[in-house]
């Protein structure tokens, strides 16, 4: 996996986006890929729908909100959806597309970035720990609501 990429989603990509695989019973904890393309054919300002390709294969799928003006802060920018294929997880493509999410988060003046999850043992929460995220609060329906906090651009003192 050291070819990682993002791309838009395009009509090349969409339909091996869609039918990525997960592990069994990961699927109960994230909706399917079409659901994601639904939302940002809706919102199309605010969704940042990407493939993860190696080389040629997409291996992932990341979706996420910029939204300054969201009435809630936890949503202005987070991650909608995550899906990487069952035979590339473990191998460095959610960290990948997750730091590629918050580079741009970065980029457009964010300083963290969100998820809400719903734990589990085959849930995501041990992943998103893994990569820099806390719990920060718990929506009424139990689910978790994590931040990654987001350093400065080194660029950003030179303004």
């Amino acid at each position: 996996m050291s070819d990682l990429r993002l791309e838009e989603l395009s009509a090349k990509t969409i339909v091996a986006a869609n039918t990525l695989t997960l592990k069994p019973g990961q699927e109960q904890y994230v909706a399917p890929v079409s659901h994601s393309i639904a939302e940002a054919y809706v919102n199309p300002t605010s969704a940042w729908p990407r493939v993860v390709l190696d080389g040629d294969e997409v291996v992932g799928f990341i979706m996420g909100q910029f939204d300054p003006d969201n009435d809630h802060e936890e949503l202005r920018s987070c991650i909608w959806r995550i899906n990487v294929s069952a035979d590339a997880q473990g191998q460095g493509v959610g960290r990948f597309a997750v730091h590629s999410l918050a580079t741009e988060a970065r980029n457009r003046g964010f300083e963290r970035l969100t998820v809400i999850y719903e734990p589990g043992d085959d849930g995501p929460e041990s992943f998103f720990t893994h990569v820099g995220f806390e719990v920060i609060g718990e929506t009424p329906y139990g689910e978790h609501l994590a931040a990654l906090t987001i350093a400065p651009s080194p660029h950003d003192d030179e303004a």
